[in-house]
């Protein structure tokens, strides 16, 4: 049980409702609905993550599997499996899901496995000179700050489902780390 309660859309001001809705789903979602306890927050958290999933340099396929990471190494049930369809949807099979759950990156290509390992020192807070010139050197300086932003902006949101407890929509239950069947 959430320690916040879930807001209906039609309890915000007009100009919220829309926010708390999937644009991927057609429906309100637990986290959308979590952060409409702070309508300004939740359209700020919008705009963020909005900004990262369209700015970051990354095909879809490549911010997936980063935003995969994210949830990985932060534990984020909720995220992961969230993700798992939307990593789905870009080509992740899930395979490379409990791959990445894992931590091994050797069944990637040279660049995606790169990818992995720089978003990965990113959230440990290891990036050194040396894995930042090879990863600029196979995508951007742009790129380096958008992926850094995607990992650090996923930590950031795996830490508020964490503090406020967002369950799994009703009816769903965890796919697992391992999403094979």
């Amino acid at each position: 049980m959430a320690r916040v309660p879930y807001v209906d859309p039609e309890d915000l001001p007009e100009e919220y409702r829309d926010l708390v809705v999937s644009k991927l789903q057609g429906k309100p979602v637990n986290v959308y609905a979590a952060l409409g306890n702070n309508p300004e927050v939740l359209a700020g958290m919008r705009a963020f993550l909005g900004s990262l999933w369209e700015s970051s340099g990354l095909e879809d396929r490549e911010r997936e599997l980063v935003i995969l990471l994210a949830a990985a190494e932060n534990g984020s049930r909720y995220e992961w499996h969230q993700h798992v369809r939307i990593g789905g949807d870009a080509g992740v099979t899930e395979a490379e899901m409990a791959a990445i759950a894992d931590g091994d990156f050797g069944g990637f290509d040279a660049d995606e496995a790169l990818l992995l390992r720089y978003a990965a020192a990113v959230l440990a807070g290891e990036v050194d000179d040396d894995l930042h010139d090879a990863f600029v050197a196979a995508y951007d300086e742009s790129t380096a700050v958008g992926t850094a932003s995607l990992a650090s902006g996923y930590t950031s949101l795996s830490g508020v489902l964490d503090a406020l407890d967002v369950g799994l929509e009703d009816g769903e239950e965890f796919v697992g780390w391992d999403p094979r069947p």
